[in-house]
């Protein structure tokens, strides 16, 4: 059976200057159509308690166009313009969903540069690809061919902190097929000392990509920080510190693909930790470490490869003592300490923290594909009551 997914194929480009002129007009009026359309609906349900939607904010875009001060918003394309007011539609979507946080302002220094296309105002011919408001097809470095026959639903420009250019085109791609079955199951403890340890023994070394690169940022930031702002020296020293970080998120990226997909393809179930790592990294003796091993990226990236092709990823509740129950007797310790990596059980069994944590996990997934998928025990006060936070519902605007 073949599934039709919409994957998104990326590649570097070197755009001429007129090509990068146009494009830097198009992501500073995207910017601001945004920030005045949240201002706009902001302002309304405070003061009039008036909900404003897409079309409201699409008429408005109408007539700032009208407007001297905004007339410059006619010399770029129209369709990002449009495409950002339906982003935002969907930002307080997911608020109101309780999915995301309340929209905020978009930052000319600190927010992505970027402007999406859809098929109105582009063109995609024998592998060149051309621009609204452009004459010229953009120089693209086809690193990876596209999959036969594909047609791009939109593309995406961006340009990244260190000043690298990239496209990115949304397509159906027929080639995603499920994996055969194979009854493997993994169970997979995350950690620092080891960057994974799965339910089979095997460790996986933290690759540790910051901490490879921290002197060379060191001396790019302290060079940054003599530096005069607004001066263009400075300019040039943040372009430096911004192709570390680039360089540092690469070689993480391309190694968390390399492991996810070995393990989709490997195992048909894959059982890991339900962790919380937003208030994980609220502990400043492990923050940097706990960014740097990247595990929600990596968890992001196995749900959706085994969405992909037929596999099945299940979460195990965070409150689950895996490190404190023995894998084999089933005796739960009182207390673990951190610095406790391996011990022996009253049974006489011997452990190592990770590889017994990971066999826990995995049973504990299991039981949790015979019971009911989605089960979650949680954690109760004495009271008998969940610890989930309740929060209070939100109005929408």
């Amino acid at each position: 059976m073949t599934i039709h997914v919409k994957r998104a194929f990326k590649y570097r480009f070197c755009p001429t200057d007129a090509q990068a002129a146009e494009l830097s007009r198009t992501f500073g009026c995207v910017r601001k159509v945004y920030n005045m359309a949240l201002a706009a609906r902001t302002e309304a349900w405070v003061t009039r308690q008036e909900r404003v939607n897409y079309n409201a904010t699409s008429a408005m875009l109408t007539a700032w166009k009208k407007t001297e001060e905004l007339a410059y918003l006619n010399e770029v394309s129209s369709v990002p313009l449009q495409q950002t007011l339906r982003h935002l539609q969907t930002a307080f979507t997911h608020f109101f969903g309780k999915r995301a946080k309340y929209p905020r302002f978009k930052s000319r220094k600190k927010s992505r540069r970027s402007a999406e296309y859809t098929t109105s105002a582009f063109r995609f011919r024998d592998g060149a690809l051309t621009l609204a408001k452009m004459t010229e097809p953009l120089a693209v470095v086809w690193s990876r061919p596209l999959p036969e026959g594909a047609k791009p639903s939109t593309v995406t420009v961006s340009q990244d902190a260190a000043g690298r250019w990239f496209v990115s085109l949304l397509c159906d791609d027929p080639g995603v097929k499920p994996l055969p079955e194979n009854g493997n199951a993994v169970g997979i403890d995350v950690g620092l000392e080891h960057l994974l340890t799965l339910s089979t023994g095997e460790k996986i070394a933290n690759p540790r990509h910051e901490r490879r690169d921290r002197a060379a940022l060191a001396k790019a930031q302290r060079c940054l920080a003599k530096k005069e702002k607004g001066s263009a020296n400075r300019a040039r020293v943040r372009l430096k510190v911004a192709k570390v970080h680039a360089r540092i998120a690469d070689r993480r990226r391309d190694m968390l693909h390399k492991i996810t997909t070995r393990l989709v393809r490997e195992n048909q179930t894959i059982v890991i930790e339900d962790l919380t790592v937003r208030n994980m990294v609220k502990n400043h003796r492990l923050a940097r470490a706990i960014s740097d091993a990247a595990w929600s990226e990596f968890r992001s990236m196995l749900e959706y490869k085994a969405q992909w092709y037929g596999r099945e990823v299940i979460a195990v509740d965070r409150w689950f003592p895996s490190s404190r129950l023995c894998s084999a007797c089933g005796t739960l310790q009182d207390r673990m300490p951190l610095n406790v990596r391996a011990w022996t059980c009253g049974c006489g069994m011997t452990h190592d923290r990770d590889v017994n944590a990971a066999h826990n996990l995995l049973a504990a997934g299991l039981a949790v594909t015979v019971c009911g998928a989605g089960v979650r025990p949680q954690r109760s006060t004495p009271g008998g009551r969940s610890a989930t936070k309740q929060k209070p519902s939100r109005r929408e605007p």
